[in-house]
């Protein structure tokens, strides 16, 4: 029972809707360049047959785009309360902070991997032009400084002109709430989380920061 349970929360991955949409527009490109090379000595032609291969590869990619989207949001709800998120390992933890990015309108997002990450789990590119870098902590203790410097030092070099944003299933350290707060680091804590897996958009999480709050 297990068993299935695990293979059911890991089955999906944030980026497979978007690997089938390229799919269906690679299968729809060649057909377009077909169209328009048997109308090519034609020219009044051409515009139709244009045109007609646009309708083509975006009535492929569109119904791969939807059902992506499904796929991603019953992912969502099914993931949605804290003790699934409890049980998850730190991959399964990361594949929901990008599904969540996703959701809110982030582009480009990608999990950056575990082996020289340099701190970073998580990156996507905001709808107002940010590029964020995201740290993700799937613990049951609190989140300390040392974590929070290691954060900040991955912006400062490897991730420089990233925003930084640290998100965890537990809570944070006061000493790591003083450090992220003068840096000016975005923080979620267990609180924000499950807001923000409920449906609550990232950026109204992050105002007013989880750094300047109190320790719960």
């Amino acid at each position: 029972m297990a068993r299935r349970w695990t293979a059911r929360l890991v089955g999906w991955r944030s980026g497979d809707g978007v690997m089938w949409a390229l799919v269906g527009l690679v299968v729809a490109v060649p057909l377009m360049n077909a169209m328009v090379g048997f109308v090519r000595a034609s020219s009044g032609w051409l515009l139709v047959a244009t045109l007609l291969a646009a309708a083509v590869a975006i009535g492929v990619a569109l119904p791969l785009v939807r059902r992506a989207r499904r796929q991603r949001d019953a992912f969502l709800r099914a993931n949605a309360r804290l003790e699934t998120i409890d049980q998850m390992n730190g991959e399964q933890f990361e594949h929901l902070v990008a599904a969540l990015l996703r959701r809110d309108g982030f582009r480009k997002v990608r999990v950056a991997g575990r082996a020289g990450d340099g701190g970073v789990d998580v990156v996507g590119v905001a709808p107002d032009g940010r590029v964020f870098a995201v740290q993700c902590r799937r613990w049951s203790s609190n989140v300390g400084s040392p974590h929070v410097r290691n954060l900040l030092g991955a912006l400062a070099h490897a991730y420089s002109g990233h925003t930084g944003l640290l998100v965890t299933s537990s809570g944070y350290t006061s000493a790591a709430l003083r450090e992220a707060q003068g840096a000016g680091l975005a923080m979620l804590d267990r609180r924000d989380l499950a807001e923000w897996a409920l449906g609550i958009p990232l950026p109204d999480l992050l105002s007013p920061p989880a750094s300047e709050r109190l320790s719960a």
